[in-house]
């Protein structure tokens, strides 16, 4: 046989205590997305970058934040059209998830309090992937015109 069925997907899952954060989870916070959550995303920028540089087990995600703010900005600013609102809303939840401290798992507790929060930026980073490239593409572009 030339041709293989392709396997089914199953949503990846990351199960923490009582809580499951999956695919499924994040994508019915993007639907649910909406421009106020937005604005509330921009307006707490310092406080969510401050969170992903400080978290150790965040850090990584530090110079991705900076960048997914950046792309929120230019697209506000009309400078960079033609994103897909699931882009903007993947965004949204991601930085409104880690901006708060009493989400699934509560970041204080020492040790699991931010694996939730590496959950929801690693599904959310797995799907707006392509559009940050684009993003980055489009920003070196326009450096270049400069």
């Amino acid at each position: 046989m030339l041709f293989r069925k392709k396997k089914e997907k199953k949503p990846s899952t990351i199960a923490m205590m009582d809580s499951k954060i999956n695919e499924d989870y994040v994508e019915e916070k993007v639907t649910k997305i909406k421009d106020e959550d937005v604005e509330i995303v921009m307006n707490n920028e310092e406080a969510i970058s401050e969170k992903l540089s400080n978290a150790s087990p965040l850090r990584k995600y530090a110079e991705l934040g900076k960048i997914m703010f950046a792309m929120l900005k230019d697209v506000k600013k009309g400078n960079y059209p033609n994103v897909p609102w699931f882009t903007i809303a993947s965004i949204a939840v991601a930085l409104l998830y880690v901006f708060n401290p009493f989400d699934l798992v509560p970041d204080f507790i020492p040790g699991v309090g931010y694996i939730d929060d590496l959950a929801v930026l690693s599904i959310s980073m797995g799907w707006i992937e392509t559009d940050l490239h684009k993003y980055l593409d489009w920003r070196l572009a326009e450096t270049e015109k400069a």
